[in-house]
Formats: structure tokens, C-alpha cells, sequence
């Protein structure tokens, strides 16, 4: 009854697992589908200088014709370039100057030494000289519109009303002077000093520019301008078949498209767009479930995992979805690449190319030049994945940015050459967008961090943390027990060299052969490898709780692991190194020594379980052979290979690799890489 119920709460548990899995799938397809843009997709595809290998493209509506963005900026230019200068008379300046002249003359002409009879005459001469320069205007020059020449046109404004000048016709205060200077020495009765001296502290700009006036002026006529020019009438050919793509007609089919899309944006159907959208955001994701069902089971089976993946792709399509209705200047400045990265750095690089294919698929329907897009973001991403195909070090990034770049680079020039068929010409600026989108693809080295701590996985960023040396628990077995530390190094260039040649972790199976003996520091002195005095403590034990601190070191290295919050991967390691082996050693000798007793074999074996990964096979092999290659008295090439050769099928009698996915050629080929290593560890001489 109770392995019935059991059993039903084990069903229970596969059929909620199915039923969460298909909720994630669905609110994935949900978000995604609502996020994208709803619009419905121009179906044509043309780059300027291709020939047009489509039926005769006719027009079916009437629609105008788009300027282009240079034709735009000219005549924004012309627009700002035909409205002069405003400039405002102040006709108060001309009355206060006037004023303050005849002030100056009173306070001033008692100590000129000039006769009192010409002072009326000194007062005429300079009030007519200013009263005909202030009717004229004195103005300051504006050096915005200095451009061709010294001299602009502008508009005087007088109480509204308003009359067109030139710059040449007014006075600047200098050349107010020189007018002064020029028409006084006509006078050889009058002191031309005294009277310049007065006139040019009275020579005052009545004339100022008025830039808000000015800059409203400009912006109305820049307003004004039409963004069209003609139309194409409804039946029209917009583009033969077979003929070039000139200035012209990509100007026309670039015109179309946005017609076509306002078009849809007001008479098109929404809730059909809705359903195509969400059918074509399910084939994906259902593609991406059926393989992970069919090729990383593991994964499928974990919602933890699929919940992850399934956040990566939404997040990177939202982000691409904010863009386009923000209308950023480009879409290439979307770190494309972090997608393929962190899933590669998180799972599998068939995983990480899989899941880049999709995210870019989908978001080929979205955006401008989708086979251009497609061809910049599938090989950049092919190169992001394929640079950190083993991360060994932090610099790896750097290194795999500089590759996608220059992917980017060559992908750039191709596509301008066959666009443009030209090298002068490239607008290098049009580069920048893949440069920032490439840094910004190093976020996913924190982004990595993050995702580690919230889903509890272990990334190969941690790894390579892990197997540092000095990291607190290797530094603390290096010092408590230097001979299980020597093993442990031994055992990690074995087991990493051999899971290299068939296919695997090779960071996660050295990190994992580091650490899988640290239960050894509790009773150090109890292991071989750390007796150098030639004492032995297990010699006044009984054997049977001499077997129980042998195998006490599984239980005690799971425990330190844990307090050291070592990931759970690595914990695996330790606790099937030795699967469910026997300590023969101590159990033998019982046997032996005690011949009437009952002997309990549980007590002499480990309680497993056996190794569940390729890696961890691989380990306790290693493990094994290399333990037992300390043994041996004189190490040649025969004893070396028989060892290795007795080690390997003892496990393999003991039905210790049964779950651990190694094949028999794996195994030949596990047993030559040791038999290689340890002769060159003890120095073996081949006979020729």
C-alpha cells in the first residue's frame, strides 16, 4: 500500500512537472508575442544596386513618394539659409544719444579753448552727423552668418513693419567712426578732434538681433516643408522585373513600404496579426522544447533549467521589441551575441547555437533587411560560441569580443562592397552600432553571476575559480594533508586529459578530481599517501573500523563541500568517486585473519552511489589507477599497463560505469592515455 502510494505521488509529480513545463511555455509565447511589434510585414526584400528578380511590382493604392534623408537635410538647409536675420530698431537709442551728445558738449567746450561763437554750429554739425548715422542703423555683425562673405542680407523690424536690408548698407560701430572721421574733415574750420571725441562715445547699436524671433521664423519654415515629391499613382509599375534597383526606384519601394505598413497599421486585421505572430513565436519555442526532449533530457526534465532558457530568449526579444518602439537610430546597437554566450557559458554549445538560430529567426520578421540581419547576427554568433568552446580563462572574453568585431568587420565590408561596390565611400559610422553592440556583450559575464546564484547552476567562470590553487580549500588540503593534495593534482591531469580525447567537461572533471578527497582532512595521517614517518595508526585498529574511516572521508568531504558551498556538481564528484565499492584492503585481511567470524560486508563498502556522468566515470578511474600506480615497486611499461588494464575491468566487474554513458572505445581509449601519463610520471624507458 505504501509503495502504491508512492508511486502515485512520483506520477503526481511528473504529470505537475508536464503541466508547469507547458504553463512556462505558454506564458513565454505570451510575453514574447506580446512585446512584438503589431504590425503587419512587408513581404519584399531589396538592397539599392540589385537586380529586381520578382514579378512586375504594381502599385495597388495611390501613395507618395518619401524624400530621401539627404534630400530632407537640403532643404531644411535651403528652408534655414532663405530666412534672413531679424534684426529690432530701437528708435530711443537715437533721442538718448542725441541728448547725452549736447550734454557732453555743455560740460566740455568751457575747457576746449574754441570761441563760444561756433559752439552752436560744433552742436549742429554732430547732432546732423548722428541723427544721419542712427536713421541709417548701427548694428554688431553676427558671425552665424558670416559664411560666404563679410556682408548678409536681414530683415530691419521698425513697429512691425518690416524691410530688407544688407549688412553692407548699415554702420558697425567702427565703420560709424570712420564715417565721422571722413564727413568731419571736410570741416577745416572745426576742431575734428574735439568733435570725434564726442560723437564716438554717443555711437550706440540701435539695430539688435532678435533670435527668438529669428529661430521661430526658421522652425516654421523648416515645419513647412514636405517630406514627399510626387506620388506613384494606383496600378503604376513601381519596379520591372529584371531591372536594376537605382537612387529612384529604391526611393519608390522604400516610399511603398511605409505606406504599406501605415496602411496595415490602420485598415489591417490586428487579432490575424496576433495569430500569426503567436503561431510563429510557437513553432519556436516548440522547436527549442522538442530539443531539448530529444538531445539534453536532463535539461528538458528540470524546469529550473527551461525556466532559465525560456527568461534569456523573452528578455532578448523584449529588448529588441523596446527598441523598434523607441525607434532607436539602429538595431545593431542590441547586444545580439549575449544570448548565444550565456547559454553556451550556462549549458552547451549545441544548445547556445540552437537557441541564437530561433532568437534570430523570429526576430528576422521584425526588423529592416531581414536576410542582411540574419547573415550579421547568425555568424557573429556562431563566432561567440564557438571562441569560449572551453573557457580556461577570464581573458577569453576579450578575446571572443574581438573576434565577434571583427566577424562584424568582414561581414560590414562584404555586404557595403556588394551594396555599394565602392571603398571610398563607406560610412564608417555605420560601424559604431556593431562596435557598442559588442560591448555590451560583455555584460553577460555578470549576467552569467547572476543567473548562477538565482537558478543554482555552475558555470565554467566558477569552475575556473574552483580549480585555482589557492582557493581556501585546496590551500587548507595542501597544508593538512600534502600527499591527498600531490594525489588529487595527479589524479585531475588523468581524468582531465582523458575526458578531452572522448568528449567532455574537462574544467568540470579537474575541479571535481581536486576536490573529491578533502573528507581526508579530518584523520589525514589514516591515508598512505600522507604517512612519511613509516607509522601506520590503522595497525592497532580493528579492520572494520579501520574500513570506517577509509570510507568516513566520502560523508566528511560532502559535508566540508557543503559548509564551503562548493556547488552541488562538484559535491557529486565526491560522493561517487568510489560508487559502491569494497575497501578490499581491510576487508580481505578479515577474511583471512578472522576465517570463523561473520563478516558484514556492508560495513567494508561505501555507501555510492555509482558515478551518473561521463565525467564522474572518468574520475573514479582516474582515481583508482593512480592510487594504485603508487604501489608499484619498479614502474616499467608492462607492470604500468597490467595495472591500468586491472583497475579498469574491476570497475567495469563491479558494474561501477553502468550509468556513467562511457562506451567501450571510450574505455581503450581511457586506458592508453593512463598507461601514457603514468610512464611519463615515473619516467619509463621504451626499449628500441
Amino acid at each position: 500500500m505504501a509503495k502504491l502510494s508512492t508511486s502515485r505521488q512520483k506520477a503526481l509529480m511528473r504529470k505537475y512537472s508536464r503541466n508547469v513545463k507547458f504553463l512556462m511555455m505558454l506564458m513565454s509565447i505570451g510575453l514574447i508575442v506580446f512585446f512584438l511589434p503589431k504590425q503587419a510585414k512587408f513581404s519584399y526584400e531589396y538592397e539599392k544596386g540589385r537586380i529586381w528578380n520578382q514579378k512586375d511590382l504594381a502599385s495597388p493604392y495611390n501613395f507618395a513618394i518619401l524624400k530621401t534623408q539627404q534630400e530632407i537635410k537640403n532643404d531644411q538647409k535651403t528652408a534655414r539659409e532663405s530666412i534672413p536675420p531679424i534684426y529690432q530698431l530701437d528708435a530711443a537709442v537715437e533721442n538718448q544719444q542725441l541728448e547725452g551728445f549736447k550734454s557732453d558738449i555743455e560740460i566740455k567746450w568751457h575747457n576746449s579753448g574754441i570761441s563760444d561763437k561756433l559752439k552752436p554750429r560744433y552742436i549742429n554739425t554732430g547732432a546732423d552727423l548722428l541723427q544721419e548715422i542712427y536713421e541709417t542703423g548701427i548694428l554688431k555683425l553676427n558671425p552665424q552668418y558670416q559664411v560666404s562673405s563679410e556682408n548678409y542680407p536681414l530683415t530691419v523690424l521698425n513697429k512691425n513693419v518690416a524691410s530688407a536690408k544688407n549688412t553692407n548698407e548699415l554702420f558697425t560701430k567702427e565703420k560709424a567712426l570712420a564715417y565721422c572721421d571722413k564727413t568731419l574733415s571736410k570741416y577745416t574750420d572745426l576742431d575734428k578732434a574735439f568733435l570725434l571725441d564726442m560723437l564716438q562715445n554717443r555711437l550706440q547699436t540701435n539695430l539688435s538681433y532678435d533670435n527668438n524671433l529669428t529661430s521661430r521664423l526658421v522652425n516654421e519654415a523648416v515645419d513647412g516643408l514636405s517630406i514627399t515629391r510626387g506620388m506613384v499613382q494606383k496600378g503604376e509599375i513601381i519596379v520591372y522585373k529584371g531591372s536594376v534597383i537605382n537612387d529612384d526606384v529604391f526611393q519608390k519601394l522604400e516610399s511603398y513600404k511605409q505606406a504599406f505598413e501605415d496602411n496595415a497599421r490602420t485598415n489591417g486585421n490586428r487579432k490575424l496579426v496576433l495569430l500569426g505572430q503567436f503561431l510563429l513565436v510557437a513553432v519556436t519555442i516548440s522547436l527549442l522544447m522538442i530539443f531539448l526532449r530529444l538531445f539534453r533530457k536532463d535539461i528538458y526534465a528540470d524546469n529550473r533549467l527551461v525556466s532559465l532558457i525560456l527568461l534569456v530568449m523573452t528578455a532578448m526579444l523584449a529588448a529588441l521589441s523596446l527598441a523598434i518602439k523607441l525607434q532607436l537610430p539602429n538595431l545593431y546597437y542590441i547586444p545580439y551575441c549575449i544570448v548565444p554566450i550565456i547559454i553556451r557559458i550556462l549549458f552547451d554549445t549545441r544548445l547556445a547555437l540552437n537557441i541564437h538560430l530561433l532568437v534570430v529567426l523570429i526576430a528576422g520578421f521584425f526588423v529592416p533587411n531581414s536576410f542582411e540581419f540574419a547573415y550579421y547576427e547568425i555568424t557573429a554568433g556562431m563566432v561567440s560560441i564557438y571562441s569560449i568552446k572551453n573557457l580556461l580563462r577570464r581573458e577569453q572574453y576579450f578575446i571572443s569580443a574581438g573576434m565577434i568585431i571583427l566577424t562584424y568587420l568582414i561581414a560590414f565590408l562584404g555586404i557595403t562592397f556588394t551594396k555599394e561596390g565602392t571603398f571610398v565611400d563607406i560610412d564608417w559610422m555605420d560601424f559604431l552600432p556593431f562596435v557598442v553592440s559588442v560591448s555590451l556583450t560583455l555584460l553577460a559575464y555578470p549576467a552569467i553571476i547572476i543567473f548562477e546564484k538565482i537558478f543554482g547552476l555552475t558555470s565554467d567562470i566558477t569552475l575556473i575559480e574552483l580549480t585555482n590553487t589557492n582557493a581556501p580549500l585546496l590551500r587548507e588540503l595542501a597544508f593538512n594533508a600534502p600527499g591527498t593534495f600531490q594525489h588529487s593534482l595527479q589524479v585531475a591531469n588523468l581524468a582531465e586529459n582523458a575526458i578531452y580525447n572522448i568528449g567532455g567537461n574537462a574544467l568540470l572533471v579537474r575541479a571535481g578530481a581536486l576536490y573529491h578527497d578533502i573528507g581526508k582532512m579530518e584523520n589525514p595521517l589514516f591515508f598512505i599517501e600522507n604517512q612519511s614517518s613509516g607509522f601506520n595508526p590503522h595497525d592497532k585498529l580493528p579492520y572494520e573500523e579501520s574500513a570506517q574511516i577509509i570510507i568516513r572521508h566520502v560523508s566528511k568531504g560532502i559535508e566540508m563541500a557543503r559548509k564551503a558551498n562548493l556547488p552541488e556538481v562538484i559535491i557529486d564528484f565526491i560522493r561517487t568517486h568510489h560508487g559502491n565499492t569494497r575497501v578490499d584492503y581491510f576487508y580481505q585481511s578479515s577474511l583471512k585473519n578472522f576465517p570463523e567470524k561473520f563478516i558484514n560486508e556492508n560495513i567494508f563498502r561505501y555507501p555510492g552511489p555509482i558515478p551518473f556522468t561521463k565525467e564522474a566515470g572518468v574520475l573514479m578511474l582516474a582515481d583508482s589507477v593512480e592510487a594504485a600506480s603508487r604501489s608499484l615497486k619498479e614502474p616499467d611499461e608492462e607492470s604500468i599497463s597490467i595495472l591500468v588494464d586491472r583497475i579498469v575491468k574491476y570497475k567495469l566487474d563491479q558494474n561501477q560505469l553502468k550509468d556513467s554513458n562511457i562506451t567501450l572505445k571510450d574505455i581503450e581509449t581511457i586506458k592508453t592515455i593512463f598507461k601514457r601519463m603514468l610512464g611519463s610520471i615515473y619516467h619509463v624507458r621504451i626499449d628500441y
